[in-house]
Order: C-alpha cells, then structure tokens, then sequence
C-alpha cells in the first residue's frame, strides 16, 4: 500500500481559477471542505436543501476569507425533480473542476422512501449522487483537469451492505441500508474510476473516520440514544479532521483515481490521509457494472460518460 507522508490542508495547492461544487455543503464534513477550500482560492458551490441554512454557510465560509467567492445550489438528492433543476442550472453555464458527492442521511429508524419512491437512505446518499453526477456531467466536462470525490464510510465494510435488496423490500435495518449506501458510494466510483480512464477526470472515494457531524447529532437509532452529545465529542473526532481525505482527494498531486482513501490514525478515525483498504469484492467489475445499470433503472437517468445525461 502506497505510503503518504504526513499531510494536513496547508499543504493545499493553490486552488485560484477552479471551481468546487459540494452537496451538503452547508454543514459538517462539507461546510469545512468549503472553508478549506476557499482559503486556497477556489470558488465554492455549497448545495443543499434549506436556502436558510446555505445562506448563513456562504456567510460563514466569506467570514473567514473575506476575499471567497461563493455561491449556493439548492438541492434535495431525495428529490430526482429537485436533482434534475439543480443540476440543470449547474450544466448550461458552470465549469465544476471538483464534484464532492458528500451529502448524505443515517440511521432512520423506520424505512421511509424519497418524494419517488426509493428507500430514503440508498436514495439519497447514493442514487440522489448518481441522478445528480449524471445531469451536472456536462459541467464536469469543461473542466481540463476534473476530480469527483464521494464520500463513503467505514460501514461500508459490514456484512450488512451486501448489495442485494438495495430498496430493502424484504428487510429493513437502519444501519443495514446505511452500510449499503455506503457500499454503494465505494463500487459506483471505482465504476466511475474504470469508465473516466481514459479521460481527464479522476473519480475518487474516501472515508472520513469518526467525527462528530450532523448525520451522528439527529440520529434517532440506539446508537443515537446511547451516546451523550459530550461524549460523543469525546469518542469522535472533528469535522474539521474528517474533511481531510476529502481535501487530499480532491487536490494532491500525488493520488491515483480509483483510490479509496481514509485517515491513517489509529483504528483509522483520525490522522493523515492515505489509501485504505477497501471492502471484500468492492472493486469487482462486475457488481460495478451492476448497480450502475441498476442506478439507471431506478433513477430513470441513463449516465453516458461521453455525454452525461439528457436533461
């Protein structure tokens, strides 16, 4: 396995004329990707649901660099109408040189399912993504040196994201369809990685370790229950922290499309990033080529690399 050497966001390239697009950029994991970003001169996109919330976010990332160019997206990845104006806009008229598909819901303790019918957690934090990276393709495109960065999970390892019954029509377990979606996230970039090889853009897949975000403060599970906010901040690491792999994805020169990437602490929860091990059979062509054809099906948006979708 590659060896990375001790890495944080101040070893940053200078970002100045690119454009980084974030979903669930307005909190956590991907309002620090945003700030980060911005401090290094890149333009930053912050997408999600509330236009309050995305407000006050490009407020807090012009805060802390006065001279930041923002702009916000309103997006619902529940939504596939919302995905496709979201995306619509971003496609006539943006040049998106890094895509962070970052957004993302856990631990619902009833299955629930999206505005069209997916069940909510695989629909949003996987096939939501998908509709959107297909219909904003064209965005991506006009970059000459493009980066798509998912974030995934440690859960992507369970047993219990085996991607059969992806919907969970024979069976739900909140955190069943969490690592599924997880899982999801890993195999549809390294899909992604195989069919972009031989052209500019670079798909990667990372996984920030343990941090104390919203997904983990409105949970509703057991987990949620048994851990106290305090210590929970105690047991997790920081946001801050866990947009790192993000950042070294999207902008080291020294990484490899195709690489899953996660902090090289202890037990893997927090540190410098490097490449991780990936889960048994993630990287099977043939599972990639799978739910691919069945993310088209379910999300009605066939995904063309050559052209992205039609909108």
């Amino acid at each position: 396995m590659t060896t990375v050497n001790h890495w944080t966001p101040g070893d940053i390239p200078d970002q100045t004329g690119r454009t980084a697009l974030i979903t669930g950029g307005n909190s956590g994991i991907g309002l620090e990707t945003a700030r980060a970003l911005a401090r290094h001169g890149a333009r930053v996109i912050l997408a999600g649901r509330n236009r309050t919330r995305l407000d006050q976010a490009a407020e807090a990332v012009q805060a802390a660099t006065p001279e930041a160019s923002t702009d916000t997206l309103v997006l619902d990845l529940s939504d596939l109408s919302s995905v496709r104006d979201a995306a619509t806009r971003i496609a006539e008229t943006e040049t998106v040189d890094l895509l962070f598909n970052n957004a993302g819901v856990m631990n619902l303790p009833e299955r629930r399912t999206t505005h069209d019918g997916l069940e909510m957690t695989v629909g949003t934090n996987h096939l939501g993504h998908f509709a959107f990276n297909a219909q904003v393709w064209p965005a991506v495109r006009r970059s000459p040196a493009p980066r798509v960065v998912t974030v995934s999970a440690v859960a992507a390892r369970w047993p219990m994201g085996r991607l059969d019954d992806l919907m969970s029509e024979k069976s739900y377990r909140a955190m069943g369809a969490y690592a599924k979606s997880k899982r999801a996230n890993i195999v549809y970039t390294l899909e992604l990685a195989r069919r972009t090889a031989s052209s500019p853009v670079e798909a990667f897949v990372v996984h920030p370790g343990s941090a104390m975000t919203n997904l983990q403060q409105h949970g509703t599970g057991p987990l949620s229950r048994m851990v106290t906010p305090i210590a929970a901040r105690l047991l997790m690491g920081s946001a801050e922290g866990a947009a790192w792999p993000s950042l070294y994805a999207a902008t080291s020169p020294d990484v490899q499309s195709g690489w899953f990437i996660g902090p090289a602490g202890r037990d893997q929860t927090s540190g410098t990033p490097r490449p991780a091990k990936l889960p048994t059979g993630a990287d099977d062509p043939a599972e990639g080529r799978r739910l691919w054809a069945e993310s088209e099906q379910l999300t009605g948006v066939p995904f063309d690399i050559e052209a992205g979708a039609a909108i």
